[in-house]
C-alpha cells in the first residue's frame, strides 16, 4: 500500500489519454450488466418452474390454438392432478407502449394451479361472481394507480367482440400479490366473459397447465398427453414448465450465444485500447523505471508496479461501470411488463469483478515483462 501513491502519481502522468481508457472500461461494462440483466429476464423465468407443472401447447406453433374440449381428457390421464387453460390476448392500455401480459382464465382453475398466486377473500369471491371481473398484480396496480371497482380499458389487435370492436373493459374486483419475482405484473380476466363475446376462433384456447401428483413421472405423463392427441387435427407438444420458459426466450434467438458474442468483441476492443495504453506508459517511464532499478528496486518490484497500475485502472473502471449498470437495473423492467425480471443478478456481479481482474492482468503483463528485462544502462541514456 506504501507505493499506492507512486501507482496513482503514473496513470495521472497522461491524464487525457488515462481519463478515456478509464471511461472505455466503464462503457463496457455498462453494456456487460445490462445484457446480463436481459438475459436474466429472458432466461429466469426456468429457474421459477415448477417441476410438477407441464405445459401443453399445439406441437407445429404456439400460435396455434388448442380445443378446449381437450382439458377433460386430459384431466382422464392416469397421473393428471388439474388441468387450467391461458389464452394469449395481446393487448394494450391507453398507448401501445403499456404492454404487459393479459390471459382468459378459469378463475378457480387457475388459483388452484398457482398457489403461488395470493389475494384476499373477498376479491376472490367477487372475481368469481362477476362476468367482467379482472384481478391485476400489485406492481401493476401501483404502476398504473388502479383501485379496486376501476374501470380497466384493454385495446387487442387480436381479439374483437362480436360487434368487431377492439376495446375490451374490465372491472377490477381484485389485485394479487405472488411469491414469485416480477409474477405480480399481469392483468387476468374471466375465460366465460371472453369465449362469450369473442368473434372468433370460439372453443379454443392458447395453452393448458398441467399438474401432475408424482413429478418424477412428469416425463411418462407427458408422453402419454402427446399420444392422446395423436394424428388429429391439432396434436400437442408437452414439455415442462421450464423447458416451455426456455423456449419462450429462445424465439429472439440463443440469448447466452448472443450475449457471448457482444462481449467478447467488447472486451477484446477494451483489451487492445488498455494494452495499448499501459505499453505506452511504460515506454514513456523507461527511464525512471531504470532509475528504481538503480536504487536497488528487483525486477520482480517493478513488473508489480506495472501490473499494480493495471489493474487499478481495470478495477476502477469496472467498478464504476458495474455500479452504474447495477443503478441502471435496479430500477426494474424499462419495457412495461415485457422483461418483468429485468434485474442484474449477484452472481453476474461476481463475474464481471473476475472478468476485471482477468482484463487488468492481461493488459498489464507484456507492459510489465518489457519492463523487467529493461537494463538499467539503456533505460538512463533515454533520461
Amino acid at each position: 500500500m506504501k507505493f499506492l501513491p507512486l501507482i496513482w502519481s503514473n496513470l495521472k502522468r497522461r491524464k487525457l489519454r488515462s481519463a478515456l481508457t478509464l471511461l472505455s472500461i466503464v462503457v463496457a461494462f455498462i453494456l456487460f450488466g445490462v445484457l446480463c440483466a436481459i438475459k436474466h429476464a429472458l432466461a429466469g423465468g426456468v429457474s421459477y418452474a415448477k417441476a410438477n407443472r407441464l405445459i401443453v401447447r399445439d406441437k407445429v406453433s404456439i400460435i396455434n390454438l388448442l380445443p378446449e374440449t381437450y382439458k377433460e381428457r386430459m384431466k382422464r390421464i392416469p397421473g393428471v392432478a388439474a388441468a387450467s387453460h391461458q389464452t394469449w390476448f395481446g393487448g394494450h392500455y391507453q398507448d401501445q407502449k403499456n404492454f404487459f401480459m393479459q390471459t382468459p382464465v378459469v378463475p378457480e382453475e387457475f388459483l388452484e394451479m398457482n398457489p403461488e398466486v395470493t389475494m384476499p377473500e373477498d376479491q376472490k369471491k367477487a372475481w368469481f361472481t362477476t362476468r367482467t371481473g379482472a384481478i391485476v398484480g400489485k406492481s401493476l396496480a401501483d404502476k398504473y394507480h388502479w383501485k379496486i371497482g376501476s374501470k380497466i380499458p384493454i385495446q387487442s389487435p387480436i381479439w374483437a367482440k362480436q360487434d368487431g370492436d377492439h376495446t375490451w373493459e374490465f372491472d377490477l374486483v381484485g389485485i394479487y400479490e405472488s411469491s414469485l419475482k416480477g409474477a405480480d405484473q399481469a392483468l387476468l380476466f374471466r375465460y366465460d366473459y371472453f369465449e362469450e363475446a369473442r368473434q372468433v376462433a370460439k372453443g379454443k384456447v392458447g395453452w393448458y397447465t398441467i399438474r401432475v401428483q408424482d413429478a418424477q413421472r412428469a416425463a411418462e405423463i407427458a408422453k402419454q398427453i402427446d399420444r392422446e392427441f395423436e394424428n388429429s387435427s391439432s396434436e400437442t407438444k408437452t414439455e415442462p414448465e421450464g423447458a416451455f420458459a426456455q423456449g419462450w426466450a429462445s424465439q429472439v434467438g440463443n440469448i447466452a450465444l448472443i450475449t457471448a458474442s457482444i462481449m467478447g468483441a467488447v472486451f477484446f476492443t477494451i483489451l487492445l485500447v488498455t494494452g495499448n495504453t499501459m505499453s505506452q506508459s511504460v515506454r514513456e517511464r523507461a527511464g525512471e523505471l531504470g532509475v528504481l532499478k538503480a536504487l536497488g528496486f528487483t525486477n520482480n518490484q517493478v513488473v508489480t508496479f506495472v501490473l499494480a497500475e493495471s489493474l487499478l485502472m481495470a478495477c476502477l473502471g469496472a467498478g464504476l461501470g458495474l455500479l452504474l449498470a447495477w443503478a441502471l437495473t435496479a430500477r426494474g423492467d424499462p419495457t412495461g411488463g415485457m422483461l418483468p425480471l429485468f434485474s442484474m443478478p449477484a452472481r453476474d456481479l461476481l463475474i464481471g469483478a473476475a472478468i476485471a481482474v482477468a482484463l487488468g492482468i492481461v493488459t498489464g503483463i507484456f507492459p510489465a515483462m518489457n519492463a523487467m528485462r529493461l537494463r538499467v544502462a539503456d533505460a538512463l541514456r533515454r533520461i
